[in-house]
């Protein structure tokens, strides 16, 4: 038997690496980053569970489904609404797409 590692280089999206399909795998992407910024300003601010979901105007259980990163429960649009409600403005640009394929990417700032 060998002590051989075999390792694979992924690429920039883990759902992809997966299996999904690259219009879910982007989509995915996208969800994670948002509740990744989502999950990082709600522990900045150190809120009870109680205290964010009064402030995201939702039922506690659904701050333990962000924390828990179960991101399936949400849409895009709806984890962007998470963000206004944390004070956070949201800006979408249009640019040429250096590969010919379209990308979606958040950079928070």
């Amino acid at each position: 038997m060998s002590n051989e590692i075999k390792v694979e280089e992924g690429s920039e999206n883990i759902f992809k690496d997966l299996g999904f399909s690259d219009e879910v795998a982007e989509e995915e992407l996208l969800k994670a980053q948002l509740g990744s910024e989502i999950f990082r300003i709600l522990q900045e601010r150190k809120l009870t569970q109680a205290e964010a979901a009064k402030l995201l105007c939702v039922k506690q259980s659904e701050i333990s489904h962000l924390k828990a990163a179960k991101l399936s429960y949400y849409s895009v649009e709806r984890l962007m609404t998470f963000l206004n409600r944390l004070n956070r403005d949201i800006e979408i640009r249009i640019i040429p797409s250096k590969d010919r394929k379209g990308q979606q990417r958040v950079v928070a700032v």
